[in-house]
């Protein structure tokens, strides 16, 4: 049996259709915009996009495109390992939430998942300003 994972969800409210927050998320080209905790610059290279991150190079892709508002993704190495990422945007009256729940992983500290939730949670803080900035 698999073990169950302390975990941690994270929201922010954007002023904005679920429609388009979902659709700037899910554009990769996006993620240093709002992303910058952990994203430095993004490239596409074939069928895989590329992050330059603090730690390194690492791999993101998002799960299929939908209608659902689920935007999540998987975040791995160059050599293959990776890590699921659950991200929702839903409605919220005339604007959304962005849903994020980090799991805290086998090895990790405490300290290091509590840095991890900072970082999401600036990174979500980053998206509300940029979107709520924007004029379409």
């Amino acid at each position: 049996m698999a073990a169950i994972y302390h975990s941690q969800t994270l929201s922010v409210t954007i002023q904005h259709e679920p429609g388009q927050v979902y659709e700037y998320v899910h554009n990769l080209s996006n993620f240093p915009e709002w992303a910058t905790s952990f994203c430095l610059s993004i490239r596409e290279s074939g069928e895989r996009w590329i992050m330059e991150t603090p730690e390194g190079q690492a791999t993101i892709r998002f799960v299929a495109k939908n209608n659902y508002g689920v935007l999540d993704h998987y975040v791995g190495t160059l050599s293959g390992d990776e890590i699921l990422v659950s991200m929702r945007v839903v409605a919220n009256g005339s604007g959304s939430e962005v849903l994020f729940t980090a799991f805290q992983l086998p090895g990790m500290s405490d300290e290091k998942f509590a840095e991890d939730q900072g970082m999401v949670w600036r990174d979500m803080e980053t998206l509300k300003r940029v979107l709520e900035g924007r004029v379409d």
